[in-house]
């Protein structure tokens, strides 16, 4: 989990297989497509974050690491903030959830759209840590944006109906916490290794949360 590039690998194969799972069980659930491929996302997102790695190290030329650099902090401040609530918003069954889950995709795509400005000014930057990958940019009241990014991210997990989905999100937000408090500058690295890796709530929740069962839906 973002220890090494080796870790990278295992958890990113790990999480695909996940994924893999997930969507073998979506069982015509088409409104959970989006979510059952979260964690092919999240497995390619480890995957990705190795070459970042190897290209540090030495083993890559740097215009592939370069490219790899993009792809991760594309996925991760961009495409997440966006995705993670559109895909709980599309699974949930009822109208009323649906539409309190459109501030939070609504302020994920304000992040997002943020974040990739600040990216396309540049610079962006990725050094080697102890254990972990810093990576840097330029963004004035970050503490603001990273608040509003995991409002849009776990809150649209907690407020799920579903409570698998509610779980993946209750881990994340402990994560979030104890990771904030043992690294700042590998946040962005460990964070999105720990979400990847608990992303087996999902295989969990489109394994035994049928249509036709009451009980994983909590609220209506």
């Amino acid at each position: 989990m973002c220890f090494s590039p080796q870790a990278d690998l295992v958890g990113g194969s790990v999480v695909a297989a996940f994924g893999i799972d997930a969507v073998r069980h979506l069982h015509r659930r088409h409104g959970h497509i989006a979510l059952a491929a979260l964690p092919l996302l999240l497995g390619a997102h480890q995957l990705d974050e190795a070459l970042v790695w190897w290209s540090l190290q030495g083993h890559l030329s740097h215009s592939v690491g370069r490219v790899a650099l993009w792809i991760y902090l594309l996925i991760a401040f961009v495409v997440l903030p966006v995705y993670v609530p559109a895909a709980v918003m599309a699974l949930e069954p009822t109208r009323r959830r649906r539409w309190l889950m459109a501030p939070f995709v609504a302020i994920g795509i304000g992040v997002a759209a943020v974040l990739l400005a600040a990216m396309v000014r540049g610079p962006i930057t990725v050094r080697l840590r102890p254990y972990h990958l810093s990576y840097g940019l330029h963004l004035r009241d970050a503490f603001l944006f990273i608040a509003l990014y995991v409002v849009a991210v776990c809150g649209a997990l907690l407020c799920s109906g579903y409570r698998h989905v509610v779980l993946f999100g209750a881990v994340n937000v402990v994560a979030i916490v104890v990771i904030a408090r043992l690294t700042v500058d590998g946040f962005a690295s460990v964070w999105c290794g720990w979400a990847a890796i608990s992303a087996g709530a999902i295989a969990a929740h489109m394994r035994w949360a049928r249509p036709h069962r009451a009980m994983p839906y909590a609220l209506s």
